[in-house]
């Protein structure tokens, strides 16, 4: 039976993503001290952190200098800048023009499932956001970002125009809450333990023997 890692994350939360490379070089790590071990399995679970924001977003920069003051945020910009590239992540901060609601991005990766691509959704919003600086806001973007990483362009629009699927989302995250997940990333290890923050390589592979040893 394969180690379970279900991750509970926002597309626009930076840490959400370093602490998703951070899983991949834990999960390098996990190969190469398990060899022969059924690769883990990884499932990407929503959770939102504006929920509240209109469909068409705001300004980022206006809604981070409101929340944080312009001095903290160029603070918590440059550390975030120097984190991102000690992992890969070249963050294009500055050149994000809008905060999104994500309730909608978040349904694409859901049906990202049932077309073999949900990783690859998972990497492609978050990219598009924080590295390609796309407006995510725009429901065109969306759609193209979608259907670029794999999802048939008519699969991705009639998604989008089902109100279910929304729902589905909302109940997800209705979820997270109701088991405790006040902060993302959220790790959860076959269902036994969880770790939460973008916590080192090494902590979240520390988590991953413990939770088979609980389970063997």
């Amino acid at each position: 039976m394969s180690l379970t890692i279900d991750v509970v994350s926002d597309v626009v939360c930076p840490w959400c993503y370093v602490g998703k490379r951070k899983l991949e070089r834990a999960l390098e790590l996990y190969r190469e001290q398990n060899p022969g071990k059924p690769e883990p399995t990884v499932l990407f679970h929503p959770y939102e952190l504006n929920p509240d924001l209109p469909e068409e977003g705001v300004s980022r920069k206006g809604y981070y200098e409101q929340k944080f003051g312009p001095a903290k945020v160029k603070e918590i910009q440059a550390r975030l800048e120097g984190v991102g590239k000690s992992v890969g992540i070249p963050f294009a901060l500055e050149s994000i023009p809008t905060q999104p609601n994500t309730r909608r991005i978040h349904a694409l990766i859901e049906l990202a499932g049932e077309h073999g691509v949900h990783h690859a959704m998972k990497e492609a919003f978050m990219k598009a956001f924080f590295i390609d600086a796309i407006d995510l806001s725009k429901r065109e973007n969306i759609e193209a970002v979608a259907v670029a990483a794999g999802i048939p362009a008519d699969a991705v629009k009639a998604h989008l125009d089902n109100p279910a699927s929304l729902v589905s989302v909302e109940e997800e995250v209705g979820h997270a809450k109701a088991i405790g997940v006040q902060g993302v990333p959220f790790f959860i290890f076959n269902q036994k333990l969880a770790v939460s923050g973008a916590q080192d390589p090494e902590v979240l592979l520390g988590a991953m023997a413990e939770a088979e040893q609980e389970t063997a």
